[in-house]
């Protein structure tokens, strides 16, 4: 498993990252009635034995209860962990203090003195300027309380002027988190992926498996019923899962030469890219065993060049 360096000098981290949006959050994810604390810790310690250290949170994921459960679940191993949260530039939050209290507020729930990659979680920072925000993340690196500075949801410009705020106060801007997928390649058309290289930005992929679409689960023919937010999803429709039916097609070919899932053949198409890191969204066990499956080998030139090509409408 090949290490991944997050931008030019961050944290060394694993090539796959787990989510924990579920992570106590009632509102989307219906915790506390199909899983609980039990099945999160032994996520958790599925991961760890998969070799996969590397989790992605935020403050807002279960109101605290995401990085709450981190912590406690960090207490209760010897192996080293490493945690990337964010900060969300809400409306009462208007000062470089607000940003310094958001974080000792994380570090308290993740019962740590350093978090690895702290991001800005979306770009609209409605009364706080991207200039005070930029430069109270930079003096939080400076006290040693943040490893790397990352941002979510930045398009090529928001990361570009980001990234030249950092760099003057001598930080370099490590990570962009975008949503990213064989079935969502907008950032490669709206010069997100270009402007990353150029910057020596590493993405992190959210949404890798397009809310299971990439799993293979639904289609056509199969008895699978979308529930919750994906009742209404129209990528859901009998159209659009005929839309998706190449897609899906291709992944199970080259599951069954690789003796892999769908799933797992679309979350290598991501590392495949280079300085890209899927965050596999998990909560149990068997979803970390399953995403596992995407390391320790690798699809050929000719087999990344197809699903592109298959891939293009969603470009």
């Amino acid at each position: 498993m090949e290490n991944i360096t997050l931008g030019q000098n961050g944290p060394v981290v694993t090539p796959l990252c787990i989510g924990t949006w579920a992570w106590g959050d009632k509102l989307f994810w219906n915790y506390g009635n199909d899983y609980g604390p039990e099945q999160l810790k032994e996520a958790f310690t599925a991961a760890l034995q998969a070799g996969i250290n590397f989790f992605d949170t935020a403050e807002v994921y279960g109101m605290g209860l995401s990085e709450k459960f981190l912590g406690q679940f960090m207490q209760q191993t010897q192996q080293p962990v490493q945690i990337a949260t964010k900060f969300g530039p809400l409306p009462w939050r208007f000062t470089g203090q607000s940003v310094s209290d958001a974080l000792t507020q994380s570090l308290k729930r993740l019962q740590v003195e350093q978090i690895d990659l702290y991001q800005v979680h979306w770009p609209f920072a409605f009364f706080l300027s991207q200039k005070t925000l930029m430069n109270a993340l930079a003096d939080e690196v400076k006290r040693g309380r943040i490893a790397a500075v990352g941002v979510s949801n930045y398009s090529a410009e928001q990361m570009r002027d980001a990234h030249q705020i950092l760099a003057d106060r001598g930080v370099l801007l490590a990570v962009n988190q975008v949503r990213y997928s064989l079935l969502s390649r907008q950032i490669e058309s709206k010069g997100i992926v270009a402007t990353a290289r150029e910057l020596g930005v590493t993405l992190l992929a959210y949404s890798p498996l397009a809310q299971g679409l990439l799993t293979g689960k639904y289609t056509i023919d199969s008895a699978e019923i979308p529930t919750g937010a994906r009742k209404i999803d129209p990528r859901f429709s009998k159209e659009g899962l005929q839309k998706i039916a190449p897609v899906i097609s291709l992944l199970r070919s080259f599951g069954e030469k690789y003796d892999r899932t769908p799933a797992q053949v679309a979350l290598n198409w991501l590392i495949s890219q280079g300085n890209v890191i899927p965050i596999a969204g998990v909560k149990t066990a068997e979803h970390v065993r399953q995403n596992a499956g995407a390391l320790g080998w690798k699809l050929n030139e000719d087999e990344i060049q197809e699903l592109e090509k298959v891939s293009r409408p969603w470009l």
